[in-house]
């Protein structure tokens, strides 16, 4: 029976967490929060999850001492955590105005998370969701990127992994309205001087009016783009018959190989790819033992 909804944020990111961004048994995890919407979305999620999938999660914010907002932002997301019982701290800075400023501040605010991480040996989540990559493909494409430079936010990148990177803005907002969690708007995500504000405002919102699929498009490209830092097998394993998978679809046979289940994926050619793991749950392969791939044809 077709599905009648789409999935909830829980579910996609529940997904997330074991599929693409573990394995976190154990593990501890440290939400980086802002107060802001998509920040508040994923400390609601987390803090329900962490019990099922085993990690322990703690939460802190970054105040970058350039409004004076940001503190009662922050507050927000104590409020939140004390709710769920996490533990929150938070860190201010004294970030001086000037050029370059959102680069800058990046850079300090992923500074002080790991510092707080740190004792913790935490991993780092970050509320960056699907149509956050999409912008940042276009920004990259804006500013002559090559293929390289355009396989960005995925799921799980060394010490920070993306729980909601797999969910679109409207399954977050979504998930903030039946939950009834508070979130607050910060004013520079509105100021169009900042190129990623009109690639959102402006451009994003003109390429769904002409392709309404074009977030899952834009993913699709950074996820078969970051297909060259997959390991060597999961390159080698292409069909016999001339019809290339992509790095969505490698991707896939390896994390069926990681969660011991089979899968089948039909590419273009018509030809279905079966792969029948013998791995369990686990690191994602990298050896031949480990993954074991076949075809058919679509009409055996």
């Amino acid at each position: 029976m077709a599905r009648s909804h789409p999935p909830s944020l829980t579910t996609i990111v529940r997904r997330t967490l074991v599929e693409e961004c573990g394995p976190l048994a154990g593990r501890s995890v440290l939400a980086a929060v802002s107060g802001g919407g998509d920040s508040q979305a994923m400390l609601s999620v987390l803090g329900r999850l962490a019990p099922q999938v085993g990690f322990t999660l703690l939460a802190h914010g970054v105040d970058h001492g350039l409004r004076p907002e940001a503190a009662r932002e922050l507050d927000l997301a104590e409020a939140l955590a004390s709710k769920l019982g996490v533990p929150f701290g938070r860190t201010r800075l004294a970030l001086a105005p000037g050029g370059n400023l959102q680069a800058r501040a990046r850079q300090a605010r992923y500074a002080a998370l790991r510092a707080a991480a740190a004792p913790h040996a935490a991993l780092l989540a970050t509320a960056h969701h699907a149509d956050d990559r999409a912008e940042t493909v276009l920004l990259r494409l804006l500013r002559g990127a090559g293929p390289r430079g355009l396989a960005v936010l995925e799921p799980r990148a060394h010490d920070v992994i993306r729980p909601l990177i797999r969910a679109g803005k409207p399954a977050v907002l979504l998930h903030l309205e039946r939950h009834c969690v508070d979130s607050a708007q910060d004013p520079s995500n509105q100021d169009s001087a900042f190129l990623r504000v009109r690639v959102r405002r402006e451009l994003l919102p003109t390429l769904v009016h002409l392709s309404p699929q074009i977030v899952r498009h834009l993913n699709a490209l950074a996820d078969a783009l970051s297909g060259a830092d997959l390991p060597e097998l999961a390159r080698r394993e292409q069909p016999k018959d001339g019809a290339e998978l992509n790095g969505a679809q490698i991707r896939e046979l390896l994390r069926a190989a990681r969660l011991g289940r089979p899968v089948t994926i039909r590419v273009s050619s018509g030809r279905d790819v079966i792969v029948r793991p013998q791995a369990k749950r686990g690191p994602l392969p990298s050896n031949e033992k480990d993954l074991r791939v076949s075809g058919r044809d679509k009409n055996s």
